[in-house]
């Protein structure tokens, strides 16, 4: 029974390596042109020395249990009130990764009677989230806020009574294009919905001080915002900002933070300097938008890449079998690019994925897109 189990399984992965889709996992190597350390922060100096002055003073590894048992630790709390006076919002919920904290709010807050409105391309833990959910749900057209109110026009036509949630991603991870947030906000309004934003790549990088792309329309009673700690901050775990009530009410009825551990109180105390650097060293935003431009322009120049004037540039080849050998041709010439294929975008759009951080400088990124037209010129 479990060899035939074990069968099944086994011819899927078979089935996977057919379609040049079976992943495998790749130690770090070479020049980082994959990761989302956007300012480098992961190994800066002074967020080291802020974990281990905590460790020193007695802050614990672990959390122990359950924020709502003994695992709610000062710094959680700490971290959640600087965390909500940073980007303007009434409350901030510290959860353990961004994944969680996105399909926690898609589950929880949209009720039975609700619909909830999704950008096509928004990230794979709210289409979790919204399929999981009690709420009705339907997918948009990306960046498309015409197919957002069709959607909502054509659902109160049908009857609908319930509430509407937009849901977004300010920057989109595979793109590196943005959300047209004035006019969402617009539509939230005229609507009276609810809108998600999820600020994942934005957070540190974009707004003012790092607060995000949203960081305009936080505060307000119908505005939630998820702030990824993983990223730019260097960290882990996610911050979810919003109104008072829908905080409390994630407390006692979202049952991802109820029912785990609490994360870690270090990597409390490390997001919560990581927000700190943010408004104490600027430059750090100022290299990493030079560094965007100088990449933006050699792109174009030396491989006719359309800039997408973020630190997410996506290089669209389309065959799955050619954006991996393309991607082996760089990492084998020490830059590590990593292939993304379908199903994390869609079909016929495979293409590497070249993060820009501060991890590299300008001498690096010529090299790097210098070596990517001559693999381009054999693979």
């Amino acid at each position: 029974m479990n060899e035939a189990l074990l069968a099944r399984y086994d011819a899927s992965l078979r089935g996977l390596a057919r379609k040049d889709r079976l992943r495998t996992l790749a130690p770090r190597a070479g020049l980082d042109f994959s990761s989302n350390d956007y300012l480098g922060l992961a190994t800066s100096k002074r967020l080291g020395e802020a974990v281990a002055a905590a460790i020193a003073r007695g802050t614990p590894v672990g959390a122990t249990g359950s924020r709502l048992l003994r695992g709610n630790a000062p710094e959680h709390e700490q971290l959640e009130a600087d965390a909500a006076t940073f980007f303007g919002a009434e409350r901030a919920l510290f959860f353990g990764n961004g994944y969680i904290a996105n399909f926690a709010l898609l589950t929880a807050l949209p009720q039975k009677g609700d619909l909830l409105i999704l950008d096509r391309l928004a990230h794979a833990s709210m289409h979790e989230g919204a399929q999981a959910g009690r709420a009705e749900f339907v997918l948009a057209a990306h960046n498309e806020v015409d197919a957002v109110e069709d959607a909502i026009k054509r659902w109160r036509a049908e009857g609908g009574a319930g509430r509407v949630w937009i849901v977004v991603e300010s920057l989109y991870s595979m793109d590196g294009d943005r959300a047209p947030m004035e006019s969402l906000v617009a539509l939230a309004d005229r609507h009276e919905a609810f809108l998600v934003v999820d600020e994942a790549h934005a957070t540190g990088v974009w707004g003012l001080d790092g607060r995000g792309l949203a960081a305009a329309f936080e505060g307000r009673d119908n505005i939630v915002a998820l702030h990824t700690c993983g990223k730019a901050l260097g960290a882990s775990g996610a911050l979810v900002t919003g109104p008072r009530t829908l905080c409390d009410y994630l407390v006692n009825r979202c049952r991802p933070f109820i029912y785990a551990t609490a994360p870690s109180p270090l990597m409390a105390v490390a997001v919560r300097e990581a927000l700190a650097m943010l408004s104490d060293e600027p430059m750090r935003r100022v290299q990493l938008q030079e560094r965007v431009a100088f990449a933006g322009r050699q792109l174009a120049e030396r491989c006719g890449v359309m800039p997408s004037g973020s630190q997410i540039q996506p290089f669209v080849i389309g065959d799955n079998g050619r954006t991996m050998a393309v991607a082996a041709g760089l990492q084998a010439r020490g830059f590590d690019i990593r292939g993304i294929r379908p199903p994390t975008v869609p079909e016929g759009t495979s293409r590497l994925r070249i993060s820009l951080t501060l991890n590299v400088d300008e001498a690096d990124v010529s090299a790097m897109v210098e070596a990517l037209a001559e693999v381009l010129a054999t693979a």
